[in-house]
């Protein structure tokens, strides 16, 4: 959850690993501006590039998905004798996805009710059927005290439809954790369930992996129906093994650095009745972590698994962070090796006013592949394109499946002429609409003013046309951007899990040639809020 995110440190001047949605460091501590400078990447030829200039998009309404807390009235999670701060009516943290047989089935997942240091008091499903303009809250049952299961706390929502329209989700339960320390802080589990009606109801959760062990962590996890088999169903995340000094505190291991941190993986054969058991793709090495991970299928059924990995030794002249890719021809039963994407240089975002925190996605990559091409578009918080002093969003592309990508290009349209503060962009996501059409969300501070109470910021979307296959690796390609909030709103009012929080990550999908931006927001009274719109 870097617990929420397991960590990398929160502080955007360090890079150490992050843990569980909370947002909290885990690597050894390095000065994330050392990791600044280019890395000699695989390029392609872009010298006689086409015009591809972005056509205009068009926006529905911004409509409120997420309302009065579902958890409001709950007493069984004994919130009050909890440590932390418990944020109500706060939705962090959304992911969203769209039924491909009834594109008017869309459904979203948040965190609902923020801890200050992990977690939520449980997940919470919108569920439309009507395209977006209303919906209904469903709490996933089974997965917190507050929805009738047995862990006091619920973090990463994750949901995936399978080609038949059963939907996925997967989310990771654990208690709080506070001296005097007893057994059960330190159980965990990653719990998936299921759905058949379009998000209406689930089944009873299942157990993919549960850890008592006071020295692991699993975390950051991410489900993926396969688009091309309709029983097969993949998870994967991280798993932060901790050295046996930290055994007396949880607490303690979230704050330092991650032992390891290798991908595991779990699959089910079965449309996620039972899941086989859970294993280790990939250990980056002592004192490595990795974060962020997240499967996507080919057209031709190969599985790419995209994450983030922080490495504290040099080797290859790679220390800090890189985004990298394993792939699976085999539907999951063997992985490749990690094969780079590039350098992930980000420093992290603050207050432009203040230099208060803000917790934005900056360790988490996103993916996204055109079913029809196969093309691959990844995205990250990036420094480089500022000079080292502020980020920005990077993108880049496969043509090759993953093999191979392009030099990252900056792609957000935050205007130049800003102060660096206000220039920072963060918590990217991408997709692909019906048309081929790659689409890219993210947060900036442009119309921030020079007042320490508030934080103006914005959410917004770029598009590129991939007129030909190699179109969008040039930033010249990449406009039409849409303010998709209608007015700015203030971070400042947003939960403190570690910094002003929204999530880790934020959902972007699309409905036919329209892209779905699924995101939160402070607005009003309430600390946060999950909202959708419609552009294209």
């Amino acid at each position: 959850m870097r617990f929420g995110r397991h960590v990398v440190s929160r502080s955007p001047r360090a890079a150490i690993s992050r843990s569980p949605s909370s947002g909290i460091p885990r690597g050894t501590v390095v000065r994330r501006r050392a990791f600044l400078g280019f890395v000699t990447c695989l390029g392609l030829a872009l010298a006689a590039i086409a015009p591809a200039a972005a056509g205009p998009l068009t926006q529905g309404p911004l409509v409120q998905v997420s309302g009065t807390s579902a958890f409001l009235g709950c007493t069984a999670d004994a919130a009050a004798s909890q440590s932390g701060t418990v944020y109500l009516n706060s939705e962090v943290e959304p992911w969203i996805d769209v039924n491909p047989t009834n594109p008017s089935n869309v459904v979203g997942i948040w965190q609902q009710d923020r801890w200050s240091n992990g977690g939520a008091r449980g997940l919470v499903a919108g569920v439309s059927n009507n395209g977006g303009s209303s919906w209904q809250q469903v709490p996933i049952p089974g997965i917190s005290l507050c929805s009738g299961g047995d862990y006091q706390r619920s973090t990463d929502p994750w949901i995936s439809f399978g080609p038949n329209g059963t939907l996925y989700q997967l989310a990771l339960s654990f208690n709080d954790v506070a001296p005097p320390f007893l057994p059960a802080d330190f159980d965990h589990a990653l719990l998936a369930s299921r759905s058949t009606d379009g998000g209406l109801t689930w089944s009873a959760p299942v157990v993919v992996r549960r850890d008592t062990d006071a020295n692991v962590f699993n975390d950051k996890q991410t489900i993926t129906a396969d688009p091309t088999a309709a029983n097969l169903v993949y998870a994967v995340w991280d798993r932060l093994v901790f050295p046996s000094s930290e055994a007396a505190s949880v607490r303690a291991s979230f704050r330092t650095s991650a032992f390891r941190g290798p991908v595991w993986f779990a699959r089910s054969t079965n449309g996620g009745v039972s899941w086989e058991p859970a294993r280790q793709l990939y250990d980056p090495g002592q004192n490595d972590q990795t974060i962020g991970n997240q499967i996507v299928v080919l057209p031709n059924g190969t599985l790419v698994n995209l994450f983030a990995e922080f490495n504290n030794e040099n080797t290859g002249k790679l220390r800090g962070w890189t985004v990298r890719v394993l792939r699976s021809t085999d539907k999951g039963v063997s992985w490749s090796g990690p094969i780079l994407v590039d350098r992930l240089q980000t420093i992290g975002v603050t207050d432009p006013d203040t230099g208060d925190d803000v917790r934005t996605g900056d360790i988490i990559p996103d993916v996204a592949v055109d079913p029809a091409s196969g093309r691959l578009y990844a995205v990250w918080q990036d420094a480089r394109f500022g000079g080292g002093e502020f980020d920005s969003i990077a993108f880049s592309q496969s043509l090759d499946g993953g093999l191979s990508w392009s030099t990252p290009i900056k792609v957000n349209q935050t205007p130049t002429n800003l102060p660096a503060g206000n220039q920072q962009a963060f918590t990217a996501s991408v997709h692909v609409s019906a048309n081929g059409t790659v689409g890219v969300s993210y947060y900036d501070f442009r119309n921030n003013t020079p007042a320490p109470a508030t934080l103006e910021t914005d959410h917004f979307l770029v598009h590129c046309h991939p007129t030909t296959p190699t179109a969008c690796a040039t930033a010249a390609n990449w406009g039409d951007e849409v303010r998709v909030t209608t007015s700015s709103f203030n971070m400042r009012q947003a939960p403190d899990a570690g910094g002003f929080f929204t999530g880790d990550y934020e959902g972007l999908d699309n409905i036919g040639t329209a892209f779905t931006p699924f995101f939160s927001q402070p607005h009003g009274t309430d600390p946060s809020s999950a909202f959708f719109r419609r552009v294209g």
